[in-house]
């Protein structure tokens, strides 16, 4: 029996030596730092197990070893629930703070830049080239995206505001629309609040639009209240908007980088040389100072404006000194 109770004692001793080693390893893993020359970014894709993620990191030198990572987390219990996305790792990590950074979902941030006058086209391009976000919907039509965003219009046109966004990498395309439209309902809905009392657009939408027009023809700040009340004169008076370009919105791929004679002439929804009012929707994305402009215009009895080659512009009050100008700066 002695020797029995010695045996077991020994075994204790051993195991518990062995576990005191282990542990020790495992400290050893959590606490040894990699040396990296600048800092470094990585993404984990969504759906990537342990196994994956530690082997990622492997490979950019991120860990030293793939599978010391893996017990590691698996110790601590922070193996089953990697976050994806982009993450950025700076010289010194140790693998406790990999390790957190992954479970817990320090993103690295990143910037979005969606640029005034884009179409809502050049917008998913931008979501889908930027490599910090998750694209859940490219293969999405425009309609289930609407529906996914609870958003009624039939068209996503303008929807979303111009503006660079600070964002945690692995955060959707979607909720970067969602984030970019509820923007735009806030400057919209303060800019409607906010207009000139004699303005007479039946709702904010309308105003969206004719924003989005104003977008596309101005290039200089201060000349989009005169371009604004350009088209609000030619509303009032029943005149054609006679936009260049709602025609080229139009036109859709067909646009070659010239508008012709018979573009003015060919009819449809977006063509305002061949319909009366506003187009059916926004044409692109409105800045703030656009649709101020369309709830603010300039008092003028302008109806004309033609470009002088400077981004600035020539506006006339009749055809006469619209026609004048146009020989002198077109021709």
């Amino acid at each position: 029996m002695a020797n029995l109770k010695k045996i077991f004692i020994r075994l204790v001793l051993s195991a518990c030596v062995l576990i005191g080693l282990f542990v020790v390893w495992i400290l050893f893993v959590g606490l040894s730092s990699v040396d990296l020359e600048k800092p470094t970014t990585l993404t984990i894709e969504r759906g990537a197990t342990l196994s994956v993620a530690a082997t990622t990191l492997a490979d950019k030198s991120i860990i030293d070893d793939a599978q010391s990572f893996q017990l590691l987390a698996r110790f601590f219990g922070m193996g089953s629930d990697i976050k994806a996305g982009k993450y950025e790792f700076k010289d010194g990590v140790t693998g406790f703070q990999v390790l957190q950074k992954i479970y817990r979902g320090y993103f690295a941030k990143n910037r979005l830049r969606i640029q005034e006058g884009w179409t809502f086209a050049d917008l998913r391009k931008a979501l889908n080239d930027h490599d910090a976000i998750l694209h859940t919907s490219t293969d999405w039509s425009r309609n289930k995206i609407l529906d996914y965003l609870n958003i009624t219009y039939e068209h996503p046109e303008g929807l979303f505001f111009p503006d660079t966004y600070i964002f945690s990498g692995g955060t959707s395309d979607l909720e970067m629309l969602k984030i970019a439209h509820k923007k735009l309902n806030q400057v919209l809905e303060q800019e409607w609040r906010e207009r000139n009392s004699n303005v007479r657009f039946k709702d904010p939408y309308n105003a969206l639009i004719l924003a989005s027009i104003i977008e596309k023809e101005a290039l200089l700040v201060a000349e989009k209240p005169i371009i604004s009340s350009v088209f609000m004169n030619r509303l009032k008076t029943g005149m054609r908007l006679q936009a260049d370009p709602t025609v080229i919105y139009g036109l859709g791929d067909n646009f070659d980088g010239d508008i012709r004679y018979k573009d003015l002439k060919t009819d449809n929804p977006y063509n305002t040389y061949t319909r009366n009012g506003l187009p059916p929707s926004p044409i692109a994305l409105p800045s703030r100072s656009s649709i101020h402009a369309a709830l603010n215009p300039a008092e003028t009895s302008s109806l004309y404006f033609v470009a002088k080659g400077d981004g600035s512009h020539q506006f006339s009050d009749n055809l006469i000194d619209h026609n004048s100008a146009v020989k002198k700066y077109q021709r």
